[in-house]
């Protein structure tokens, strides 16, 4: 799905003048900031449509010409600075003369929305006017305003410092999971299971993770903890991939790390392809009331429903020192994997 910007222009991109018309190149004027915001914008992946209400264009008091020489100004000027919109969408009409495609309605987009997937919470409208914001309630898409306590910046930091958060309810014959996690927020962890040791290895990827972890987690552990231990890594797998998005921006890459005597060596890929491969060998079967064979199963769980390349290998002797570091390997990992360091893909296809 596609993050898209629908954005207006008279009062957003360009001022506007007293008359509310820009059918002359002297009354072309940028608004503040703009082009170092449809840059940033543009390289975090955000598609630009221009989406405009031209009041009587092609009337004797508005020309077509007169509005088309200032229009192809205005894109050109853009066009320069390396800022491309992908579809321009104008209304003619006037309010009174009740058209389907004025702003608000969506008449002017019936068609882009019908040929296009888009990703609404990742989607927005920013425009000056309340039949902007109109319009973004119409699309079910977030608004923002550009107004004079509330420019370009302002939006670009909003749209490009979300916090990446997801919430997963999974339920089950055996279980029921409910998780929260904050990626980008390193927040007091919340994490309950049955199993006292195994919420302790949950917490340990959060905090050597950086990311905020909220875990409530009951299942069937009278028959046996692998229903529990199973879902939960699923569900938390789920949760890393959904708070991911398309993964723009991330290292996607992560790391050894030493506890005691034990020693793993953790490589994760955030690649979009699940495998996992697990080195290591647990001669108790038990540590801490979680069974030892559960925790590979738990990596090849997670890896599964992150869609991750993920693989583990530890030595040692002290098994609660081996299980330990294999958790928080993995939280350094993503730690590493998931930061946002740069303002593409890190992919040649174009996705992960």
């Amino acid at each position: 799905m596609q993050k898209i910007l629908f954005i207006d222009r008279d009062g957003t991109l360009v001022e506007e003048p007293d008359d509310f018309q820009v059918d002359a190149l002297d009354k072309i004027r940028l608004c503040a900031d703009v082009i170092f915001a449809l840059l940033s914008l543009q390289q975090a992946g955000y598609r630009l449509v221009m989406v405009s209400n031209q009041d009587g264009l092609g009337t004797d008091r508005f020309p077509q010409q007169s509005f088309q020489r200032c229009h192809d100004f205005i894109l050109s000027l853009f066009t320069t600075q390396g800022i491309y919109f992908s579809d321009v969408f104008i209304c003619p009409h006037r309010d009174s003369d009740q058209c389907n495609c004025r702003k608000p309605k969506t008449g002017l987009l019936d068609t882009f929305l019908q040929q296009n997937a888009i990703d609404r919470k990742q989607s927005w409208v920013i425009g000056d006017r309340q039949t902007d914001k109109e319009l973004a309630q119409n699309l079910g898409i977030s608004f923002l305003p550009i107004q004079i306590n509330h420019g370009w910046k302002a939006v670009v930091q909003t749209i490009l410092q979300q916090e990446r958060t997801a919430a997963i309810q999974r339920q089950t014959k055996e279980t029921a999971i409910e998780l929260r996690v904050n990626l980008d927020a390193g927040l007091e962890n919340k994490i309950q299971t049955p199993i006292g040791f195994f919420s302790h290895m949950l917490e340990q990827i959060a905090k050597h993770g950086g990311f905020g972890l909220q875990v409530h987690a009951e299942g069937d552990i009278e028959v046996d903890e692998h229903h529990l231990i199973e879902d939960t890594a699923i569900a938390l797998g789920e949760a890393l991939k959904q708070a991911l998005g398309d993964k723009w921006g991330i290292g996607r890459y992560g790391f050894t790390l030493p506890m005691d005597e034990a020693l793993v060596t953790i490589a994760l890929d955030l690649c979009g392809r699940s495998y996992c491969v697990f080195e290591g060998e647990f001669t108790r079967e038990f540590v801490g009331g979680m069974a030892t064979e559960m925790v590979p199963h738990f990596f090849h769980s997670l890896a599964s429903s992150l869609g991750a390349t993920l693989h583990i290998k530890v030595t040692g002797q002290n098994h609660h020192h081996m299980i330990e570091a294999c958790f928080k390997g993995l939280g350094r990992a993503l730690r590493q994997a998931c930061l946002r360091c740069d303002n593409n893909l890190p992919s040649t296809k174009g996705v992960l």
